[in-house]
């Protein structure tokens, strides 16, 4: 049997709007385990559809030779009426059993089956190992936290025939126990691997990084550390070559002023020799000619030397400039001046609630103050999204009273305050309207969202770009410019951004003078935005503790 592989031939894809979004992206991956990396909104997440045959690129072909398997960022969102089963990849097989048992011959129910006769067992022991025995086959998957659901669709993807798992940002949504199980599963795995990701734990477990651009995919050969490593090393090389280039120029503009010099001074001479009047005028009239003309096509030499000279930097610079842009923060916020948090005024309250969706337990009392940053701790399931969504008066509580005390925005997983078809312009208009047009455009630019991502639906947008837009509504709307700012509810702010915008939401989120309420598994972020307090999840009931 060939070896398995993944190519890409002259693949362009160009969105619905016309703009085209990559472009002879050509390259083949191998049965090793790759990184995909790349800045938000190149692309990374359309390319692994097309990948995996869910998406027709808009010009240019994927040839696949073996078995892909490809599981989404989002499971919940890409499939949100389906079942546990269908969840895991395994609702096909299940059915097909389940005719079978009950007298079917299809040829097509036995070809769906295989050879996976205890496909049922199996099932349920997979559940099990990821600490979800109680799901049955027909669940449906929407009573799942997103942790949740990411553990069954990797444990289902792990099972799997495959010999390619193409994974798009598989670590969102999962606990620390959870990524420490991924991490070991991934590898475990014996097959070829695409990996999505921003989590330098498995980037740094890769064998190969590609990095995508608008027009080029380049793979390195190594690991995430030597990645940025070659990086760090291109930049060095790109500064040295700008800095020789500009020692060139300055050398090659001396030369010509030398020689524009020399060439004035024989024409100094040339015009005394003519006023002594010791030559015929014919002559002098030949000489002056000749003199002029060579001083056209000197001073026309030199136009064209200068101008292939500061080609030369300009390239030079841009290239340096890529480097930069690549290792830079991408968020740049601007907070309004003059608001000082009123630390004994109570933001929000939870009195006796009692939380659905999730195992019975103590009532929740929470009191929120203005100068509190709060982050919810606990595993997959315990209702960490569900707290906030009944704070932000989305999901009613089994019992208990919710009082909510000022402004507030709730920025979930999928960024829902956002809505799919209207631009993020037009949202942030509706939000500031009394804002000029003008300084609303600059703020989206400065968190890398230019004239071609704001003027097109939000729906279009990666997951890191609308990331930026939702917190851009929320923080930039035309009450906070005299109110408070808004009590920030944050569900997992930093699954879709890439690395540089981690690091740029990490300084907002510290310099941020409001109040907040965070969920977030990575302990890296809660240690850096300066919490005061933790909500624990105790296993019977919440408890709040300082830090």
């Amino acid at each position: 049997m060939a070896e398995p592989r993944l190519t890409l031939n002259s693949v362009s894809y160009a969105l619905p709007n016309g703009r085209l979004l990559f472009s002879d992206l050509s390259c083949t991956f191998r049965p090793q385990h790759t990184a995909l990396v790349g800045r938000n909104g190149v692309g990374k997440s359309l390319l692994a559809r097309i990948l995996a045959g869910q998406l027709e690129p808009t010009s240019g072909s994927v040839t696949a030779t073996g078995l892909v398997h490809y599981l989404p960022q989002n499971p919940l969102a890409a499939a949100p009426h389906a079942s546990v089963a269908a969840l895991a990849g395994m609702e096909t097989a299940l059915q097909a059993l389940i005719r079978i048992e009950q007298g079917s011959s299809d040829a097509q129910d036995f070809e769906q089956l295989g050879e996976r006769w205890d496909i049922r067992q199996q099932f349920q022991a997979m559940l099990a190992q990821i600490g979800l025995p109680e799901l049955a086959p027909q669940t449906p998957a929407s009573q799942l936290s997103g942790g949740q659901a990411m553990r069954v669709a990797l444990a289902g993807a792990r099972m799997s025939t495959a010999d390619f798992l193409i994974l798009d940002e598989p670590s969102n949504h999962l606990d620390a126990t959870s990524r420490t199980a991924l991490a070991r599963d991934l590898a475990q795995w014996r097959g070829g691997l695409l990996l999505i990701s921003h989590d330098k734990v498995l980037l740094n477990a890769m064998q190969a990084i590609a990095e995508m651009s608008t027009s080029a995919i380049t793979v390195y050969g190594g690991s995430y550390a030597f990645y940025e490593q070659a990086q760090r090393q291109q930049s060095r090389n790109a500064q040295d070559e700008l800095t020789r280039l500009k020692l060139e120029r300055s050398r090659a503009e001396q030369a010509l002023r030398n020689q524009q010099e020399r060439q004035n001074r024989r024409q100094a001479r040339g015009d005394r020799i003519g006023k002594s009047g010791n030559q015929a005028k014919i002559l002098l009239d030949a000489n002056k000619e000749r003199a002029q003309g060579s001083g056209g096509k000197l001073a026309a030499q030199h136009a064209a030397t200068r101008e292939a000279l500061n080609d030369s930097v300009r390239e030079a610079a841009q290239a340096l400039q890529r480097q930069v842009d690549w290792q830079a923060d991408s968020i740049h916020w601007h907070l309004p001046e003059g608001l000082g948090t009123q630390t004994d005024r109570i933001v929000a309250e939870l009195s006796e609630v009692q939380l659905p969706y999730t195992a019975a337990h103590q009532p929740l009392n929470l009191v929120l103050r203005a100068d509190q940053r709060v982050a919810i701790c606990g595993p997959n399931g315990c209702g960490k999204s569900t707290l906030l969504r009944v704070l932000a008066g989305q999901v009613k509580p089994l019992a208990g009273q919710r009082r909510m005390q000022g402004r507030f925005a709730l920025l979930d997983q999928n960024q829902s305050l956002l809505q799919a078809r209207l631009s993020v312009l037009e949202q942030l208009q509706a939000a500031s309207p009394r804002t000029p047009e003008s300084l609303q455009r600059m703020r989206l630019a400065q968190l890398g969202l230019d004239a071609r991502h704001i003027t097109q639906p939000s729906a279009l947008l990666s997951g890191g770009e609308r990331l930026k837009a939702a917190m851009a509504v929320a923080l930039y709307a035309d009450e906070n410019a005299q109110n408070a700012l808004p009590l920030l509810l944050l569900d997992e702010p930093d699954n879709h951004l890439d690395l540089p915008s981690q690091q740029a939401l990490q300084a907002l989120l510290v310099q941020y003078p409001g109040p907040l309420l965070v969920v977030s598994h990575d302990e890296a972020l809660l240690q850096a935005i300066q919490l005061t307090h933790r909500l624990n999840w105790m296993g019977d009931g919440w408890q709040l503790m300082g830090v």
